[in-house]
Formats: C-alpha cells, sequence, structure tokens
C-alpha cells in the first residue's frame, strides 16, 4: 500500500496547483515510478479499486501504456497472457469511461499485441470480448482504430523490423476483411447512433490511413454508399469528409482502380450542385473543397485525357476557389499547381483547361482586393491577409503557366485601363491595386525579351492616381520587373523620376517600396546606371536626410551597387567621396567639445550603417589599392579610433563601428596592416572598459585575417588583449552567471579558436591560459548551441594538439613540451570537473550534432590520460541525473570505456559515447512523453 498511497499523494499536488518546485519534485518522482518494476501491481490494483479518485485511474492507464512500450521486458514471458487478460480486464471496467482511460488502455493492449507473438487471435479476441454487446462496441471500435495507428506509427516499441512486418501482417493485413465486414454491419445495425457511425467512420478512416483496406474491397460493401449518403447528416458530415477524401486517396493507382474510380466519379459530380444548395454554409464548403481538390489532384493525368467525363470536378474546383471566404479558398491551390505543371508537359491542351484558368486569374484578383474600408481590418487581419496575398500570387503563376505570361499581365492591364476609362471619380484604389499586384506577382514569370506587354505596363505606371497604395504596389512592381529593365535600358530615366517621386510621400511604406524598387534598379541595371551617379549624389546630399533611417539606408546600397559596376579607379574614388562625407560627419562629432545629443549620436551610427552596407556590396579591389584608397586605411581608422575612444561605451556605436572595421578587413587586405596593432590595442582597452562582446569579435577576425604575420607589434597586441580579455571574463564571472553574458562567452571563445592555430605559443605559454581553460568549461554549462559548439572546437584545439602526441612521425618543435606540460597541468586540476561538464552535457542539453565533437574529446583525453578518466569516471556518471542517463547505461558507458582503455582501443570510446548518447535520449523522449500525458 506504500506505493500507491505514494501515487496519490504525488497525484494530489497537481490538484492543488502549488509552487513550481513542488510540482516538479512530483512529476520527477512520478517519472521515476513509471520505471521501476513495482509500477505493474501498482496500476493494476489503481485501476481496479472502486473508491481510486480518477486522476490516479488515469494516470494508471497511462503508466501501462508506457511501461508496454518502453519495459515490457520487466515482465516474465509467462506471465504476457495473464498482464493481457488484467489489461482487458480493466478495459472492460472501465468501457463507459473516462475515454482518456479507454484510449490509454487501447494503446496498452495494441502495444502489447506488437510484442506478444504467442497472442495469434488479438483482433478477434478483442471482438469476441467487446463486439456483442452494443454498451461496448464503442470500446472495441476505439480499440480498432488505434490499432492500426499504433502499429504503424509507434517506432518507439523496441521490436526488428522483421517482427515488425510479421507482426503488421498478423494484427492488421489479416484481420482487415473481416474489420470491414464488421464495420459494414455496424454502420447500418438497427438502433445504432450517429455517435457509434460516426466512431466506424473513424475506424474506416484510420484502417485506410494505414493502406490495409483497399478502395476496390471497400466498394463492394455498404460503407462505400453510406459514406456518400453521411454527407447529408449534419452529425456525420465531417468523418464522412474524411473517409470520401481517403477513400479517393487510395485510387491513386489508376489502373488497379478503375472499377472504384467509375463509382466515386459520379457521386461526386452529383455532389456538385451541393456547392449551390449549401453556399450560405462556410463549414460544408470547407468539406466538399476538401473533397473535390483531393479528387482534383489524385485524378489530375485522367482529367487531362478524359475531359469530357472528369471536367465537372474542375469546375466545382473553381466555384471552391471563387468562394468569398479565405480561409476556404488555398484547399484549391495545391490541385491549380499540379494541374498547371501536368499541363505544361503537354503539347496540346483542351480548351477547357484554358477557360478554366482565365476564370481562376479573374477570382484571384477579385480575392486580392482590399475591403473597401481597410481600417475595418485589426492588425493581426491585415497581416494574415497580406500573407495570404502572396499565397496567392503563387496561384497566379500556375495561371502564367498554363495561359503564358504575357496573356496573363496583358488581362491584368487591361482591368487597370478599363477602370480608368471610367474617370477617376467613378473607381476606387482597390480596382486598381489589385491587377497591379497581380502584376507583381506574375514578375517572375515574364521574359527579359518581352516586347508586349511589360512596355504597356511601364508606359501605365506614370499615369497610375496618386494614391500612396497604387503607388506602393507600382514601385515594387519596379522592383520586380528590373530584370527587365536592364535589356531595355530606355525606361531607366523614368524609372528614377518615378522612384525619386516616391521619397516625397509621407507614407512610410510608399518611401520604403521607393527604396527597394531603387535599390533592385541599381542592383539588375548597375552598368547603365553609372552615368546616374552625379545624379544619385545630389539626390542623397538634397533628398537624404528627410528620409528615414531604413530608407536611407536603401539608398546608399543601391549606389553601391553602381559603384561596384565601375572601372576600379573610377569606383574607388567614388567610394571615397561617399565615405568621406560619412567620416567627416564622425569626426566633426568626435572633436565637439560640448556633449552631443542621442539625436546626434543616432545620426553618427546611422552614418556608419550606411558605410557597413556599401562596403558589403563593393566587397574590395583586390590585391593592389587604387591610388586613391592609398591612404585612406590610415585615414579612416584615424578617425575611427578617436570616435571609440570617446564614445565607444555606447553599445550601439560599439555594434555599428566593429561591423565597419570588419568590412575595412576586407576591403583594405594586407595594406591595413600597420594600423592592425593599433586596431587591436583599441579593442582590447575597449572591451576592458565596458566588456561589449562586439570588440572581442572584430579582434577575433582580425586575429583570423592576420595571425600569421610575424610582425612583433602585432603579436604584442594579440597577446595584450588575450590576457586582457581573459582577465576581463573571469572578473565578470565572478559577479555574474555564464547564463547573464553570453554573446560575451562566444565572441571571447571564438577569439581564442582563431588564436590557437595562428599563435600557439601566446595562448599556450601565457598566464592566461588556465583562466581560458576554466572559461571555457564554464561556457559548456549553458543551453546555448554556438557557445558550446565555440567551447568544444576550443577544447578539441587543445586537446588534440599535435604537442600532446607521445610518438610523433617527425621531431617536434622545439616549445611542443612548453605547451604540453601547460596543458597536463591544466587536465591534472581541472579535469574531472570538465568531465562532469562534458558528460552532463552529452545527456542533458548539448545539440544532438555536438556528439561528435564529444567523441574526438573523449577518444583524445581517453589516450592521453586514460588512468586519471578510469579514476574520474565512477564519480562523473555517479553525478549524472537519473532522468537522463539511466543506471544501467552508466553502468554499461563505464565498463565500455574501461576495456577500450585497458586495451589501449581507444576508437571505441566513440560507441560508448554514441551508446550513452542514446540511452539518454530514449529516457528524456520516454519523460517528455509521460510530462505531455499529464
Amino acid at each position: 500500500m506504500g506505493d500507491i498511497q505514494a501515487v496519490l499523494s504525488a497525484l494530489d499536488v497537481f490538484s492543488r496547483a502549488p509552487d513550481k518546485v513542488s510540482l516538479e519534485r512530483a512529476n520527477t518522482w512520478l517519472q521515476d515510478f513509471q520505471h521501476s518494476p513495482d509500477a505493474w501491481a501498482t496500476c493494476n490494483i489503481l485501476l481496479l479499486t472502486p473508491d481510486v479518485p480518477p486522476a490516479a485511474k488515469i494516470f494508471a492507464a497511462q503508466t501501462f501504456r508506457a511501461k508496454v512500450t518502453y519495459d515490457l521486458h520487466q515482465v516474465d514471458p509467462a506471465n504476457l497472457p495473464s498482464f493481457r487478460d488484467t489489461l482487458i480486464a480493466a478495459l472492460e471496467r472501465h468501457h463507459a469511461g473516462p475515454r482518456t482511460i479507454i484510449v490509454q488502455l487501447c494503446l496498452a493492449i495494441a502495444g502489447l499485441a506488437l510484442q506478444f507473438p504467442s497472442w495469434t487471435n488479438a483482433v478477434q479476441s478483442m471482438i469476441d470480448s467487446f463486439g456483442r454487446n452494443p454498451a461496448t462496441v464503442p470500446t472495441l471500435l476505439q480499440f480498432l482504430t488505434i490499432l492500426p495507428e499504433e502499429v504503424t506509427n509507434n517506432h518507439k516499441i523496441p521490436i526488428t523490423d522483421d517482427e515488425y512486418r510479421e507482426r503488421a501482417a498478423y494484427l492488421l493485413t489479416a484481420n482487415s476483411k473481416q474489420v470491414l465486414e464488421l464495420l459494414s454491419m455496424y454502420i447500418q445495425a438497427a438502433g445504432v447512433t450517429h455517435a457509434v457511425q460516426a466512431q466506424v467512420f473513424d475506424c474506416l478512416k484510420s484502417w485506410l490511413v494505414a493502406g490495409e483496406v483497399s478502395a476496390t474491397d471497400l466498394a463492394k460493401t455498404p460503407l462505400f454508399a453510406y459514406s456518400f449518403e453521411a454527407l447529408a447528416s449534419e452529425d456525420l458530415f465531417d468523418s464522412a469528409v474524411d473517409v470520401i477524401c481517403e477513400i479517393i486517396h487510395e485510387t491513386q493507382e489508376l489502373d488497379e482502380n478503375m472499377p472504384a474510380i467509375e463509382l466515386v466519379v459520379p457521386r461526386l459530380i452529383a455532389l456538385k450542385l451541393q456547392l449551390v444548395a449549401q453556399r450560405d454554409d462556410a463549414e460544408k464548403i470547407r468539406g466538399y473543397a476538401r473533397i473535390f481538390s483531393e479528387a482534383g489532384e489524385t485524378y489530375r493525368i485522367l482529367l487531362i485525357q478524359h475531359p469530357e467525363t472528369f471536367f465537372p470536378i474542375v469546375e466545382a474546383i473553381g466555384e471552391c476557389s471563387a468562394y468569398p471566404d479565405l480561409d476556404i479558398v488555398p484547399i484549391t491551390f495545391p490541385f491549380w499547381m499540379r494541374l498547371a505543371q501536368t499541363i505544361g508537359k503537354k503539347s496540346t491542351i483542351s480548351p477547357l483547361f484554358m477557360d478554366a484558368y482565365r476564370s481562376l486569374m479573374q477570382v484571384i484578383i477579385t480575392h486580392l482586393h482590399f475591403p473597401p474600408d481597410s481600417a475595418s481590418l485589426s492588425g493581426q487581419e491585415a497581416e494574415d491577409f497580406r500573407s495570404f496575398r502572396h499565397v496567392m500570387g503563387d496561384t497566379l503563376k500556375d495561371c502564367c503557366h498554363v495561359l503564358q505570361t504575357n496573356t496573363c499581365l496583358l488581362a491584368a492591364y487591361q482591368m487597370i485601363t478599363t477602370a480608368l476609362s471610367r474617370g477617376p471619380e467613378a473607381i476606387s484604389w482597390q480596382e486598381i491595386e489589385a491587377p497591379l499586384f497581380a502584376m507583381r506577382s506574375m514578375g517572375a514569370e515574364i521574359d527579359s525579351s518581352d516586347s508586349e506587354a511589360v512596355p504597356k505596363i511601364m508606359e501605365l505606371i506614370p499615369s497610375l492616381p496618386n494614391h500612396p497604395r497604387v503607388r506602393y504596389a507600382a514601385l515594387l512592381i519596379i522592383s520586380r520587373y528590373t530584370e527587365w529593365v536592364n535589356s531595355h535600358p530606355d525606361y531607366i530615366g523614368a524609372q528614377l523620376q518615378y522612384i525619386s517621386a516616391g521619397f516625397e510621400y509621407q507614407d512610410a511604406e510608399v518611401c520604403g517600396a521607393a527604396g527597394q524598387a531603387l535599390k533592385y534598379l541599381c542592383q539588375d541595371c548597375k552598368q547603365h546606371l553609372v552615368e546616374f551617379l552625379p545624379q544619385l549624389h545630389t539626390f542623397l546630399t538634397s533628398t537624404g536626410a528627410k528620409l528615414v533611417q531604413d530608407d536611407r539606408l536603401q539608398v546608399y546600397e543601391a549606389i553601391a551597387f553602381v559603384i561596384s559596376a565601375m572601372p576600379m579607379a573610377r569606383a574607388a574614388e567614388s567610394l571615397r567621396t561617399f565615405s568621406v562625407d560619412i567620416l567627416a560627419q564622425i569626426h566633426a562629432v568626435t572633436i565637439k567639445p560640448t556633449v552631443i545629443s542621442k539625436e546626434e549620436l543616432q545620426n553618427v551610427s546611422d552614418g556608419l550603417e550606411n558605410l557597413e552596407v556599401m562596403l558589403h556590396v563593393i566587397q574590395g579591389f583586390g590585391e593592389v589599392l587604387p591610388p586613391a584608397c592609398q591612404t585612406s586605411c590610415e585615414e579612416a581608422w584615424t578617425v575611427l579610433s578617436a570616435f571609440i575612444a570617446k564614445y565607444g561605451a555606447d553599445y550601439s556605436i560599439a555594434e555599428r563601428t566593429t561591423r565597419v572595421l570588419r568590412h575595412g578587413i576586407s576591403l583594405f587586405g594586407d595594406s591595413a596592416l600597420p594600423v592592425v596593432p593599433s586596431v587591436i590595442a583599441r579593442m582590447s582597452f575597449a572591451f576592458e572598459a565596458t566588456g561589449y562582446p562586439s570588440y572581442l569579435w572584430i579582434a577575433g577576425k582580425t586575429m583570423h585575417r592576420y595571425g600569421n604575420e610575424e610582425d612583433a607589434d602585432l603579436r604584442g597586441s594579440f597577446q595584450e588583449i588575450y590576457e586582457r580579455s581573459t582577465n576581463s571574463v573571469v572578473a565578470l564571472l565572478q559577479s555574474k552567471q555564464p547564463g547573464d553574458i553570453p554573446d560575451v562567452l562566444e565572441d571571447y571563445l571564438r577569439m581564442l579558436n582563431s588564436m590557437v592555430p595562428a599563435a600557439p605559443d601566446i595562448f599556450f605559454q601565457s598566464s592566461a591560459f588556465p583562466l581560458a581553460f576554466r572559461t571555457a568549461m564554464a561556457a559548456l554549462t549553458l543551453v546555448h548551441t554556438d557557445i558550446i559548439f565555440a567551447s568544444l572546437d576550443l577544447f578539441l584545439l587543445i586537446l588534440t594538439h599535435d604537442c600532446l602526441n607521445p610518438a610523433p612521425s617527425a621531431p617536434p618543435p622545439p616549445k611542443f613540451p612548453i605547451y604540453a606540460s601547460v596543458i597536463q597541468a591544466a587536465m591534472e586540476k581541472d579535469g574531472f570537473q570538465f568531465m562532469t561538464y562534458l558528460l552532463n552535457g552529452l545527456v542533458g542539453d548539448f545539440p544532438e550534432d555536438a556528439t561528435s565533437c564529444v567523441v574526438s574529446i573523449f577518444r583524445a583525453v581517453s589516450w592521453i590520460w586514460g588512468q586519471q578518466l578510469l579514476s574520474w569516471l565512477p564519480a562523473v556518471l555517479q553525478q549524472l541525473p537519473a532522468s537522463a542517463a539511466p543506471q544501467e547505461a552508466r553502468a554499461q558507458f563505464l565498463s565500455d570505456v574501461s576495456r577500450s582503455v585497458s586495451e589501449k582501443q581507444y576508437d571505441k570510446t566513440k560507441y560508448a559515447i554514441l551508446a550513452l548518447n542514446r540511452a539518454s535520449r530514449k529516457a528524456r523522449e520516454r519523460r517528455r512523453a509521460g510530462a505531455l500525458d499529464r
């Protein structure tokens, strides 16, 4: 009785909703209990004792299901028949509910049947036990519904593939005809309720989905006709839709299922009338849309080969596409896409399909219309509608595949010109905007050599109404058509004028669209825009200050694309022109004697962002700098260094400045070497003063680029930032937890990862090394993928370094013994704690991809420190959480590692790590499943 009372007490915690710690403690206890062999008997008593609370009975049923899945090996095979009888008896006792208990017990029985080969008549015995009493028939139907799902989907049950195939054939295939007969009997039994009929349909669907009932066999039973007749019932409609969709899906092997298809199609065509009769019932239309769309996709080839018979299905899908409820419309889209793909491969096509896609195009453009009062849409509704418009745009591309892009573009063009002909007072902006959006969506399909539709559109754009939504849509058309414009450069002047006017709008979205249009125009037409660069510079100096930063940034990016198309010398001069403007602004702020305002500082930050995007686009000029750049590096660094010294304590300034420096490394390459030591020194002091990780990030990038240089000043700067930053990070960790400074740890570790290959002498011989080692260990405790990998990568570099090779193939460099002794000392001092962190992470929160790193590290440790490892492991394994590393898995791991070390088969530690990881993952999945069931 002790276990029973303990279970009841633990479950009672959940009913009282106490503090989180109590909940977690109770949950952990219950999960541990579920693992124990005593749970079998305790749960049996809980289920069979009348006055036990419902929550305890549900827990007992869930436990049986979990133990059948994971722990059936705990039951003596000789006791399996009595255990089976226990489950069936419990199901009989609870046949009236609660449903949760019925479902869990059915899952347990299904899982047992899959692992109990001598129970050869499992389905028949369940039919015998539950199928003859009307009160227990729902329980039988629940079991028969669950059985195919559990057999097909529960991959956690520990049986081999061969055993699975054999048992699946026994349980499902051998019983499919009997189940079909049983369901046929129940669906039309005297006095049968709609609830039982719905269960019959659910069960039939389950066997259809599992592929155990063929459409041909089903068509010979009353179930087939009743599935369609049940659509007239409010109570059975949804279940009938599910079954009909599965019946259609099961006929996808057309030749084999033609007799069934010949029965299905007339019934489908007869349903077409319901689209009118049920037009006011959106849920009914949703169901019919699912049925017709499934039929359209499944019978796609037959539609094309025999349109005279099958085209009514296409018409029905078209009616569903035209339905005003936009939650229903997308059900039809996969059909139109796949049909268009199939039609595209045919040399000839029935005019019926051409007409269908013309109608579809008109329907989609109608759906694209914003409501007359757009303000009536809530924020989320407006966002959802905008997102859905892009989905509808993809369907317009399907129309292009069938009708040809020009035809579709001209149809949209005609809608606009027809509307415009009525005069400005007689049209709404929605009538213009929706076809414009359609043109934009179809832009990906246009031919850059087109001389029919696109010129008309380009000539139409300047004459469109001056409404913000119309201007926005037209600007985005320009963005999409820039590749065509590149082949027709005569249009560039007019495009630039229209885009420039867009920046004058007060509407933020219009300005953003203008920036996007300018960016893509300059990106795709950069060769043609070189002559317009002075005009763009004038625009920037005159209008740029009026733009919000996002729009100004797009202008700078656009200009950078044009510069990138220039000859190198001229490009360098142009880049210098724009860069000097920005650097002058930074210098002016730096030398200002008074404290500047937040607005002034933000303007400088924006300027740095603009410079960054230009450098990102232009990249560099190769190994030899053009004359215009010869002195630029020193000049730029003089400005930036003074600026960081004064304002580098501002976080956004630190981020912006270091990103500019990153692109400066790419631009100047080796030419930057004279200033690199100064850059590193500035980063060192800036990090020490602020703790901002971006200063370590750029130091790491600089080490990676220039680490192989032998310059004494440069290497001195590496050592200085290594030692200063290590001391700073250690100081931070004395007052903060690793989780409080994840960005700092990540960039610190990445800097060290750049240092080890480039400057191992500095890394290993510095007094900072032991501190760096322990800092990397602390990083292993974080639940943060990038940081864990940065730390593991560093330990790989350290623990697999050539200096540790006991049998080198050639005489080692003179400093290798020094490196080795330093690493040895760190492992002697911190090895136990390091292995604790490593194995805790392996069975805990390390990402799955980290396992290979752990294997490599563990192999190195077992090779160099084998005996120490064996002395550490018992205590390390003892403190691993039982919830993540079961006792038997820990014992097996220790045994496997001990054997590999004693036999000097160090590569075999890989299999020990993988086995522990698998066992841990399985234990965690089980606990997660238990927590979800609760």
